[in-house]
């Protein structure tokens, strides 16, 4: 389940004070203990019960123009620029009876849809009861959609006012409930360069299964490109890209744009466990395509 963090004592600061706190403060957002250790910080925030009005405010003036480079949805608001170690974020729950839940449904919030992190982040509750979630824990191993997730239910929990949690990248598994009344948490998102490459999943909590890879890194879509549009040239690259590549989901991406048994077969000894079994699946559902008479009891049906 997340960390609970005591947040206790502090005055009241400014955004400005936590960006530079945050700036300053040598903490790895990799490091459990190290990241937690910021989250008084993010406390002391969120007693300033004026700042996110006024940044709110601040923003329609200017038409939105600091949003720019969120990426997220009309659920956030970003209140910096995204650092090199961390982002910082406002989220927004509505209730299920809000009209912005009725008008659009709840998919724009992401409830009800068990998920991981491939991020560390600090989270404070900042108004409102708070939403719900329910908590699992993951041992973070790397999974293929359809396997099984391993998950263990650990409680139904709630981001309540002033309550300030740590979730760990990989190992814990929320399904976020709606609030019993409109909510906002505040954020501190550990950040660093590989995390586009560490999958996050969408899971299946009734049957534990891995239902999908949530992450996808903009090169990966290239690889296909590549191959399909490259000729030879494209799949000599997208052959390097599966047999050396450092990252393993770009060498399952290779690996899937090439559709080539050999391949394939070169993987099934990759070093990622993972991309070892994808492949061995692979060939094992393409052995069982190829039986003779497959496809004439496929035709007869």
């Amino acid at each position: 389940m997340p960390r609970v963090i005591e947040a206790e004592g502090g005055e009241s600061i400014e955004l400005g004070e936590l960006i530079d706190a945050l700036e300053t403060e040598r903490f790895d957002p990799r490091d459990e203990d190290g990241f937690a250790a910021m989250g008084p910080w993010l406390a002391r925030l969120g007693r300033n019960r004026r700042f996110l009005s006024d940044l709110a405010m601040a923003e329609l003036e200017r038409r939105f123009a600091g949003q720019s480079a969120a990426g997220y949805g009309a659920q956030v608001l970003l209140l910096a620029p995204p650092r090199a170690r961390f982002a910082l974020r406002a989220n927004f729950w509505p209730a299920r009876e809000d009209a912005v839940v009725r008008a659009g449904g709840t998919a724009p919030f992401f409830y009800d849809v068990a998920h991981d992190h491939n991020f560390s982040f600090l989270t404070y509750g900042y108004l409102g009861p708070g939403y719900w979630s329910d908590d699992y824990a993951s041992d973070g191993a790397a999974r293929l959609p359809g396997e099984r997730a391993g998950l263990v239910f650990e409680e139904r929990s709630r981001l309540t006012p002033g309550k300030l949690m740590l979730y760990r990248a990989h190992r814990d598994v929320h399904r976020q409930l709606p609030p019993d009344a409109f909510s906002v948490s505040l954020n501190v998102l550990g950040t660093d360069r590989a995390q586009q490459w560490r999958d996050q999943y969408r899971f299946d909590v009734e049957r534990d299964q891995v239902v999908e890879t949530l992450s996808i890194a903009p090169s990966e879509a290239l690889v296909t490109l590549a191959v399909e549009l490259g000729g030879a040239a494209g799949e000599g690259l997208a052959r390097d890209l599966a047999a050396r590549h450092p990252m393993p989901r770009m060498r399952a991406t290779a690996l899937a744009a090439l559709d080539d048994p050999s391949a394939f077969e070169r993987a099934c000894d990759d070093v990622d466990p993972a991309v070892a079994r994808m492949a061995r699946a692979w060939l094992a559902d393409r052995s069982v395509s190829e039986k003779p008479g497959r496809a004439e009891d496929a035709a007869a049906s």
